[in-house]
């Protein structure tokens, strides 16, 4: 009995330390790897790459995902990269992803890593700056692979590790981003049985992670509008058919769609334009002016209602004032309504809780903001969850936003990820041991 007992314990022993190693550990996991995912995070954000043009940052990532022994692939999407570790227990099949553009923004946060890299825009040149956190979102899944590949033997299951090109859109006239990694083949050979995904925000104040079920955020409409009309001297206007005057019409009538014809009580939803071009002197009526604009809803009929007024606003506008109007609504692919899976989100919000204390975890309200991410999550269920980055004791709500030239992200942010990260995928891996 006594040689039994000593035995029993043994063994209790031996598997004890795999099961903590999975479950327990995330916040010392994130700790060992903060120092090296910060100097990643800030040559990233010095060398911040446009959309479809990661060649530098790609090649980076896919560098140190080889030194950790990964099945590495590259050129998924023109610039992807993703990398695959097999962990030596069985267990499910796990993606995370992260985002690697930046935008056509010139930086105005004094940094010493400050980006003064320059690009073309839409033909013009452009500042190109970490505007949005990708870099931080790249960094940071660098050192949950290399925190994960540490622990290889222990850990159940796979992870695929997905490094997305163009989630800020592809350039005009190209593709990418998720719906072209997906189109290649991205869960061809390895399916994951769930796909995890987060994003820095200055909205929230770091210290605060923000998970919500269902439906998260926006899906997005790209819309374009060129309004034809006839040139004339601008002291004669009478001798021509003013464009200005038609797309002013069509702008302000255009409003009414979302105050009175959808019904916002159910869902909410947002009609702006952000591209009005026309005119190339000051007292000439032009021939044609060219709008864009962008449309996000949380439902199906309510997009296609919305999509459907603003063609006959456009239409009948037009032709009552004696122009014409050539639109594209939408112009490409849009991105679809980005839904967590309601179970699974309950299960990633519980082990954030673990890792960061559950008074840190909050229901996330509704986000305009649209993320391609749900292509995955349409894919296979999905959770995509919000890392707040503004830092504590200041008022969050008028920090300088993502996408600002002022976004700021302070660097707790970035331990803050990872513990919940990791601990929602360890947990997550671990649930044949569970």
């Amino acid at each position: 009995m006594h040689r039994t007992a000593i035995m029993l314990a043994l063994a209790a022993a031996a598997i004890a330390p795999l099961h903590a190693a999975s479950v327990e550990t995330a916040p010392q996991l994130a700790q060992q790897e903060v120092a090296q995912v910060t100097a990643w995070r800030r040559d990233i954000h010095q060398h911040p790459e446009l959309s479809n043009r990661e060649v530098r940052t790609a090649a980076l990532v896919a560098a140190e995902l080889r030194k950790l022994g990964l099945e590495v692939h590259t050129g998924i999407a023109h610039t992807g990269v993703v990398g695959l570790l097999k962990g030596d227990l069985p267990g499910p099949r796990l993606a995370i992803r992260a985002d690697m553009d930046a935008l056509p923004v010139t930086e105005e946060v004094n940094l010493p890593f400050a980006s003064k890299a320059t690009g073309e825009y839409r033909g013009k040149p452009t500042g190109v700056m970490h505007a949005c956190g990708h870099d931080a979102h790249t960094a940071m899944l660098l050192g949950m692979a290399q925190a994960l590949a540490g622990m290889k033997k222990q850990l159940h299951g796979s992870v695929l590790f997905v490094f997305q090109p163009a989630e800020e859109g592809a350039p005009a006239g190209e593709q990418g981003g998720a719906s072209l990694m997906l189109k290649e083949g991205l869960f061809r050979d390895f399916k994951p049985d769930a796909i995890f995904g987060m994003h820095v925000v200055s909205s929230l104040n770091v210290g605060t992670v923000a998970v919500r079920p269902g439906p998260t955020m926006a899906g997005s409409d790209w819309f374009r509008m060129v309004v034809h009309g006839r040139q004339t001297h601008g002291a004669m206007p009478w001798n021509g058919v003013d464009p200005i005057v038609t797309a002013a019409e069509i702008i302000s009538a255009a409003q009414t769609i979302v105050s009175r014809k959808l019904d916002i009580s159910a869902q909410p939803a947002v009609l702006s334009f952000g591209i009005v071009e026309g005119g190339s002197r000051y007292n000439i009526v032009p021939d044609q002016v060219e709008l864009q604009g962008t449309l996000r809803t949380f439902d199906a009929g309510m997009r296609q209602q919305a999509i459907d007024n603003l063609k006959s606003i456009a239409g009948h506008i037009a032709a009552a004032n004696g122009a014409t109007v050539e639109e594209q609504i939408p112009v490409g692919d849009s991105n679809p309504i980005l839904i967590n899976n309601p179970a699974l989100a309950a299960r990633v919000r519980a082990s954030i809780g673990k890792a960061i204390g559950s008074e840190h975890v909050i229901e996330a309200k509704p986000w305009m903001a649209s993320e391609d991410f749900a292509y995955f999550a349409q894919a296979v269920p999905g959770v995509y969850f919000f890392v707040g980055s503004t830092p504590q004791g200041q008022d969050a709500s008028k920090a300088p936003s993502n996408h600002s030239p002022k976004f700021f992200l302070d660097e707790g942010a970035l331990k803050i990820g990872m513990e919940a990260m990791l601990q929602a995928s360890l947990d997550y891996l671990d649930t044949p041991a569970s």
